[in-house]
């Protein structure tokens, strides 16, 4: 038996909404998943852009970020988060995580901003790690305190909560969100940014387009560039698909929680194994990240060449080439995220993940297990 990773759904409501971009229906699928997108998180405004990424770019650029500013992140986030902030020749300031969810560790951040208050500093970028957020309102708080932008970069936390609301409406300036995020790749791409803030969402909107502007009296192609931006934009096509995918979602996050919940019954007291506490914590349950004592990468291999395949969340930054080199930055500089990336692994969970499947991985995790010393 096979078991990915990550497997994208394609069901009904999918075929349907890409055959009405296919057969020329008057629906603008994007303007729709913006509306539907606002709605289910609970936020102001919303723009669709081609990728996670792209959204986390739009984001730097709406709020002017410039060379030499510093932006703060977690050393335990995808490289795309430090790359947007480079792209602008701007400086990112890594921060050590938490031992138990592998978040930015708030006592280092706050450390950090008392410690530099230069008008360089810009924002903060803070990455859920499996839909499992930080406490946010010290977070925001934070952010006032010491006068900086709060992003959130929720690729992992599309339908997760923060004492009930759904992140993204919690009070950050801007979320971003990733329809295909690391390692978990869908049959589309897409992201969106999303902020309650007027100002924001007017620049973001603006520069998602290359800076163009209309007379809506002249022709089309009669246009202006009022600034730098880019195309940032998601197809019609990418908008029709993931409106269903969002539409699910909730659906998805109950089917996960009982694959989390079998997980943890079946593999607690597994010899070498460390399941996660998530019996009071708010999460999508997007991601189910054990930790093995020792000999991580043997033990993943034994499940890959039996046909289980499971991920990583993340190498941290300090230990990728270039960063490492840009910075000078130690190896042990950051030791709970050094320590964690010895030992984490992400389990397969999703919500066309049968029973069955589910079964086999908890099966080969014991007689792996087993053979450890």
């Amino acid at each position: 038996m096979e078991v990915l990773f990550s497997k994208y759904e394609n069901g009904v409501e999918e075929h349907s909404n890409v055959s009405d971009v296919l057969d020329g229906d008057n629906i603008n699928q994007r303007q729709e998943l913006e509306d539907e997108f606002c709605s289910y998180i609970g936020a102001d405004y919303a723009v669709a852009t081609s990728h996670g990424t792209s959204a986390l770019h739009l984001a730097m650029l709406a709020l002017d970020l410039k060379r030499g500013d510093k932006v703060i992140c977690s050393v335990n986030s995808h490289p795309n988060v430090p790359e947007v902030v480079r792209h602008f020749d701007a400086e990112p300031v890594f921060i050590d995580i938490d031992e138990d969810y592998y978040n930015i560790n708030l006592n280092k951040l706050e450390e950090y901003l008392q410690d530099n208050t230069s008008k360089k500093l810009k924002a903060v970028i803070v990455t859920h790690v499996a839909g499992i957020s930080v406490d946010l309102q010290r977070l925001y708080n934070m952010g006032k305190l010491y006068n900086v932008k709060i992003v959130e970069d929720a690729c992992d936390a599309l339908g997760s909560t923060y004492k009930g609301a759904k992140i993204g409406s919690t009070g950050a300036d801007i979320t971003c969100f990733n329809f295909s995020s690391h390692l978990r790749e869908n049959i589309c791409n897409g992201g969106m940014l999303v902020t309650n803030d007027e100002n924001i969402i007017e620049r973001a909107r603006l520069l998602n387009d290359h800076a163009i502007v209309r007379d809506e009296d002249a022709l089309e192609y009669i246009y202006d560039v009022v600034d730098i931006g880019n195309d940032y934009s998601m197809s019609q096509l990418d908008a029709a698909y993931i409106r269903a995918m969002v539409k699910k979602q909730d659906s998805v996050i109950k089917r996960q929680k009982e694959i989390a919940q079998v997980y943890e019954k079946e593999l607690a007291g597994v010899e070498h194994i460390t399941l996660p506490d998530l019996e009071n914590v708010e999460t999508s349950y997007s991601l189910y990240i054990i930790k093995i004592d020792k000999n991580r990468d043997s033990f993943a291999r034994d499940l890959k060449n039996k046909g289980v395949h499971t991920g990583l969340h993340f190498i941290p930054l300090h230990l990728i080439t270039y960063y490492k080199s840009k910075y000078a930055l130690k190896v042990n500089a950051f030791p709970t995220a050094l320590r964690s990336y010895q030992q984490v692994l992400s389990l397969p969970i999703y919500a066309s993940m049968s029973d069955k499947e589910v079964a086999y991985v908890i099966q080969l995790i014991k007689e792996i297990a087993s053979t450890r010393v």
